[in-house]
């Protein structure tokens, strides 16, 4: 470890592969297309990326034209992947999608026009992707407009239409009824568009069953070892470790009070470890008091409020010393579980982690 004392995010690119092939089990005949937008959940786009490519994965997805321009630099042109941009082709994106050979997952009909129109400029037709919402009310065209679209097919005339997909809205409660509506209404609408592949499933999709599975999945935070139900699936590895050294241990009497706001009076004798990492690292305040960290085989509850660079935790008949490393998740404390304890979902807290926490990479292509 180049600096010990900092605090580090160890990302293990062996068990992201693992997590890719149980998806690809589990999606069939189906293409699995990782989502990779957020720099990869925060988990390091060049790093993740090139491992699932060398896994296997022709298709990934994301969110910015930025992020998809970043991704084919790294990649670059030998290697022919299709990245679909999730914000589409917004206004003046089309030359820079078209020079980073990005596809834009068209979500409104003014979209549709915006590329269509630079497609035709350029005399040839681009590839595209296009989104119809079937009930999260958030991009997508509206099924009537899809069902309209389709009758004018001259509109989508100048366009190679690669890819229909819709998204999920509660894929992560099996038992919601919306999953089968909305999955009734995207086989409506995409039938209009006959011969194009379909997508719908995320994560939690997947494994909702052949239904939801079509021609290719869209997995992210399963990938990365957060459970698709928002708890932890004993199927999945765990990715990403988030951990900091301990500065100080002290001890602490009865009637004095820990951390700022003095929200924490300790009723007994006990040991505080101070911890390197806090809020300005992405450990979320919402995580006290409920939070908790591993230290030297032992979890170990959070004292008072998580400042700003700092997190005391009570390591009372726990063996730490400064210098012992603390962690916040990963095998020992599985990144649902502290979602949980702080209030939150586990998308969050990955994509949470900044700057100053370092990152290293274990396991074939790190």
């Amino acid at each position: 470890m180049d600096d010990p004392d900092a605090a580090w995010l160890t990302v293990d690119l062996n068990a992201l592969a693992a997590n890719l092939a149980h998806l690809k089990a589990l999606s069939g005949e189906a293409e699995v297309a990782p989502v990779v937008k957020a720099d990869a959940y925060g988990l390091g786009l060049e790093a993740v990326a090139g491992r699932l490519w060398a896994e296997g994965a022709r298709s990934f997805f994301v969110a910015r034209t930025a992020e998809g321009e970043s991704l084919r630099r790294f990649l670059g042109e030998a290697r022919q992947a299709c990245i679909y941009v999730l914000d589409g082709c917004t206004s003046g994106a089309g030359p820079r999608l078209e020079a980073a050979g990005l596809t834009p997952v068209l979500n409104s009909l003014p979209q549709i026009e915006e590329w269509a129109a630079h497609s035709r400029g350029r005399r040839r037709r681009l590839g595209a992707a296009l989104h119809i919402d079937t009930g999260l009310n958030r991009l997508g065209l509206r099924i009537e407009e899809a069902r309209s679209l389709a009758q004018a097919r001259d509109r989508l005339g100048d366009l190679d239409l690669e890819l229909v997909i819709s998204h999920l809205a509660c894929a992560d409660d099996p038992h919601s009824p919306m999953n089968a509506r909305q999955a009734i209404a995207f086989e409506e609408a995409a039938a209009v568009f006959p011969g194009v592949r379909r997508s719908l499933a995320n994560s939690a999709g997947v494994l909702l069953g052949a239904a939801f599975l079509h021609d290719l999945v869209r997995p992210g935070l399963a990938l990365y070892g957060g459970g698709p139900t928002g708890r932890p699936d004993p199927e999945l590895r765990a990715v990403a470790t988030l951990d900091a050294p301990i500065l100080q241990v002290r001890s602490v009497r009865p009637g004095e009070s820990i951390g700022y706001g003095a929200t924490c009076i300790v009723d007994s004798p006990l040991r505080a470890a101070v911890v390197a990492l806090g809020y300005a690292d992405g450990v979320l305040r919402a995580g006290s008091p409920r939070g908790y960290g591993w230290a030297n085989g032992a979890a170990c509850a959070f004292l008072g409020r998580i400042s700003m660079d700092l997190i005391a935790l009570d390591v009372t008949g726990c063996e730490a010393t400064p210098g012992d490393r603390v962690e916040l998740f990963g095998a020992n404390i599985l990144l649902d579980h502290a979602a949980a304890a702080a209030g939150t979902i586990a998308y969050e807290l990955l994509t949470r982690v900044g700057s100053r926490v370092h990152r290293r990479y274990l396991g074939a292509g790190a």
